[in-house]
């Protein structure tokens, strides 16, 4: 078994095109002893992100469906209170999922544009270790910690 099948995939612009799918057992994790990013890496991090984006999207489908359901009439002023105040915590989650869903897209974008991994400040990889826990990150520990810092030092101006 070579591990490597042909299937058709369509990329971020919607174009179809033939592409080799990369093999991966279920197991698998990205090691800091293979070459960064490799086709089993990317692989990784690409159905990382694809899972992560269709457990987001999930979940706005059951909240859209739960709020639909939940409409009515509540006479006593203090349960329609609490409702209101239950759908409004239920909403700005959905929103944060909203914005986490587009750093999600750009993830993608970036790995099928070859940047994926590499920090957009320095160009350094970033991580396997962080990737893993946050695979939407944009730069590496260090640059993230110096632009926290930057940050922290103009908001007290």
């Amino acid at each position: 078994m070579s591990g490597v099948t042909a299937v058709k995939v369509s990329g971020a612009s919607g174009d179809t095109n033939m592409k080799a799918e990369t093999f991966l057992p279920d197991n698998y994790t990205p090691a800091e002893d293979e070459p960064f990013m490799n086709e089993r890496q990317v692989e990784y991090f690409r159905r990382k992100l694809l899972n992560w984006k269709s457990d987001l999207m999930e979940d706005t489908r059951d909240t859209v469906a739960g709020m639909k359901d939940q409409t009515r009439n509540i006479p006593d002023v203090a349960d329609r209170a609490s409702e209101e105040t239950d759908r409004s915590l239920e909403l700005r989650t959905r929103d944060r999922q909203r914005k986490l869903v587009s750093k999600i897209d750009a993830a993608l974008r970036r790995i099928d544009e070859g940047e994926f991994g590499y920090c957009s400040m320095t160009g350094e990889p970033i991580s396997l270790k962080r990737l893993d826990a946050r695979p939407i990150a944009t730069m590496s520990l260090e640059a993230q910690e110096r632009h926290e810092r930057r940050e922290k030092v103009h908001r007290d101006d």
